[in-house]
């Protein structure tokens, strides 16, 4: 069977550029921070989805995709390839890292539909895909549902794509996740706002705020009008769709340590809660609120900040019940599901590697957290 072309099969996308799947307006780069624009750079969150005919044995992947360094602990697992089924992982497929490989994946009985996770923080480029013995075709659209904030978002000290609190969330809710966490970024930046507003989608979530704490200090104040002014630069293109917005989530050393400009994080995170009650009680009656404050434990924050597995699904469980809670998960349902914006021309297949690997690697199961690659940003 000659190879598919991968762009129906993607979910989770924002932006094509040139066949890659990016998380920031390619057309719009220089207004926005560099290391915002590095993150984008990775497709995190996005994945295939795909249902086949009776019979069908397995599904191969083309991909192009970054090549860890031979002293890499992680290497000989960085390319891994999870088979997902509804809300259960069936199977994970390794191959050995090459800028350009082909991985066969094994399905079980029956015809799906079926979700890949691509090793997302090797930057994989997926080139094409066939079935094995049968046929295989896109899987039904799902409403479209952005997700920003900062590396809570983007997945960091989950264990598996899958396990990020936004995949999580979107499988429970039957949404396509878009995830536009960006680590050491998520600050409130109007750029970001105004590209979520040029955005299709039938649900958002805003997720950021920690990072106003240190990196880039707010005041409280500022916290707050810069909340509204997001809300209002993405209400500009949404001005009916459904939106929640998270405050931060446990941080113990900043509670109730000021930063540079004297705001501690429990006081930035009043700053934004208060900031959507205002927007509420003016009118915007598609706009609720979670308070993270409490949604998480020590316990459940692998390195003080980000959340582990157990973290990430709670804060995901939180979520969905948010959603449904607030009615917003019928409105998205009710919404026909949008269609990404068209794909840049696609370059041929031979060529050069994938993007340069982020530092949200994968972990296996067994082995014991550490920070991802080292890395300490936000």
């Amino acid at each position: 069977m000659s190879w598919l072309a991968p762009e129906p099969f993607l979910r989770g996308t924002a932006w094509l550029d040139e066949g890659r799947a990016v998380r920031a307006d390619p057309a719009d780069l220089a207004r926005l921070p560099w290391d915002l624009a590095q993150r984008a750079a990775l497709p995190i969150g996005v994945r295939l989805e795909f249902s086949v005919a009776p019979g069908t044995r397995a599904v191969q992947i083309r991909y192009r995709a970054a090549v860890p360094g031979g002293a890499d602990p992680l290497r000989e697992i960085a390319h891994c390839f999870a088979l997902w089924q509804g809300d259960r992982c069936v199977r994970e497929v390794f191959t050995e890292p090459s800028e350009e490989a082909t991985v066969t994946v094994a399905l079980p009985p029956g015809t799906g539909p079926f979700t890949i996770h691509p090793p997302e923080s090797q930057g994989p480029v997926v080139l094409g895909l066939r079935a094995v013995g049968g046929t295989l075709c896109p899987a039904p659209p799902r409403p479209r549902w952005l997700v920003h904030g900062d590396s809570i978002t983007e997945g960091w000290w989950s264990t598996r794509p899958a396990h990020a609190w936004p995949a999580a969330a979107g499988r429970a809710l039957a949404l396509d996740p878009v995830n536009l966490g960006y680590a050491g970024a998520g600050r409130g930046e109007a750029a970001t706002a105004q590209q979520l507003a040029g955005l299709p989608a039938e649900l958002i979530t805003l997720a950021f705020g920690t990072n106003c704490w240190a990196g880039v200090p707010y005041s409280a104040p500022q916290l707050y009008e810069t909340t509204r002014a997001f809300i209002a630069l993405v209400r500009a293109g949404h001005p009916a769709t459904p939106l929640l917005l998270v405050s931060p989530v446990l941080r113990p050393e900043a509670e109730s340590a000021a930063n540079a400009l004297g705001a501690t994080l429990a006081q930035l995170r009043t700053a934004m809660e208060e900031a959507v009650r205002d927007l509420v009680a003016a009118g915007d009656d598609r706009l609720a609120l979670l308070p993270g404050r409490d949604l998480l434990g020590p316990e459940h924050l692998a390195d003080g900040l980000h959340p582990n597995d157990s973290g990430h699904a709670l804060l995901a469980g939180a979520v969905a019940e948010a959603v449904r809670a607030e009615g917003f998960h019928h409105v998205a349902r009710a919404a026909r599901p949008a269609r990404p914006p068209a794909p840049r021309p696609a370059p041929a297949p031979a060529g050069g590697a994938g993007a340069r690997p982020g530092p949200r690697g994968f972990r296996p199961e067994a082995a014991r957290p550490r920070s991802p690659a080292g890395n300490s940003r936000e």
